[in-house]
């Protein structure tokens, strides 16, 4: 009996050894087979009325580098047209263009659609996070496409844009704003450590300008230059309405890029009180002491809290 229970035993923990090794090699090609799906893109050959990206790359050998490389080349992204469809994604189905010698008539061709037409093919794909608010953007209201700043077979520049950076291709419409670039005291865009993008979200936007940060001038700002957030005892009233009303955030030959030299800033809304109201002319700069307040710092010299103050007695923003 003992010999009996003892062989038994051994037996039911062979079984189970050899279970678990059937189990765990099952697994083990389960995993390695999924892996090689994964990896392994379906590609885009001739089925019904597609002619497969082959036959498209026999003639427009030209435009191979847009499906070979690049973000539409992703395979490995179930999204991306070289896991659908490959050419045959955006310019739809081709086998009747191919078998009528390269009718133009019978394929889609993206750069002559209109650019309302062309955007919706494009946001069929990219119409999450930046790109979610395209549809009735400023951008959009105005007739301006994703073709009009993205190429994908002729790209000059990342993303995907038809100039080398981001300021050249927005100089196109924006170049008073761009000029501004070349003003004594600029944002750092022409030393290429921000770009529009930094401050705008072209695809669309809750903030007015197409802003991305915040609901308002202010909280754009202030998304970068924290310490001006405030809240303060003594809020100064232009601060509190937007920055623009002061600076020019594009760039200005002013010191930290303010719209006008100080005092005469200041004096755009200081004209009842005190010794605001002084004329700095030149008269005033030879024959009264207080014309000093027309160099150096002028107002801020004593003002210098001018963004908010939380004293106590900080109503005059004195320091």
């Amino acid at each position: 009996m003992h010999s009996f229970c003892k062989t038994f035993f051994r037996g039911a923990a062979l079984a189970g050894l050899v279970a678990g090794l059937l189990a765990s090699a099952g697994t083990a090609s389960a995993a390695t087979s999924g892996k090689a799906t994964v990896q392994q893109a379906p590609a885009a050959k001739a089925q019904g009325e597609y002619a497969g990206q082959d036959t498209c790359l026999g003639c427009h050998e030209d435009k191979a580098a847009a499906v070979k490389d690049g973000p539409h080349a992703r395979a490995f992204n179930p999204n991306s047209p070289a896991a659908t469809a490959g050419c045959e994604s955006c310019h739809g189905a081709g086998k009747a263009h191919a078998e009528a010698g390269g009718d133009k008539s019978l394929i889609k061709g993206i750069s002559k659609l209109p650019v309302n037409q062309s955007s919706e093919l494009c946001t069929s794909c990219h119409d999450r996070k930046k790109h979610a608010l395209w549809a009735g953007s400023q951008h959009d209201q105005r007739n301006v496409g994703c073709t009009s700043c993205h190429s994908v077979h002729a790209a000059k520049g990342a993303p995907q844009l038809k100039a080398k950076s981001e300021p050249e291709l927005c100089a196109s419409c924006h170049k008073a704003i761009v000029n501004k670039q070349s003003r004594f005291n600029h944002m750092p865009v022409r030393e290429s450590k921000l770009g529009c993008s930094s401050c705008h979200n072209v695809h669309g936007s809750t903030n007015m300008k197409l802003l991305k940060a915040g609901t308002t001038v202010d909280e754009s700002c202030t998304s970068c230059h924290s310490e001006k957030r405030g809240p303060y005892l003594w809020e100064h009233a232009p601060v509190a309405d937007a920055c623009v009303t002061c600076h020019d955030p594009h760039g200005s030959n002013n010191d930290r890029m303010l719209v006008a030299k100080a005092p005469f800033l200041c004096q755009r809304c200081h004209v009842t009180a005190r010794h605001p109201p002084t004329v700095y002319d030149s008269y005033a700069l030879k024959n009264s002491s207080a014309a000093n307040r027309i160099s150096g710092r002028s107002c801020l010299v004593c003002h210098q809290l001018i963004h908010g103050s939380n004293s106590p007695n900080g109503k005059a923003f004195l320091r």
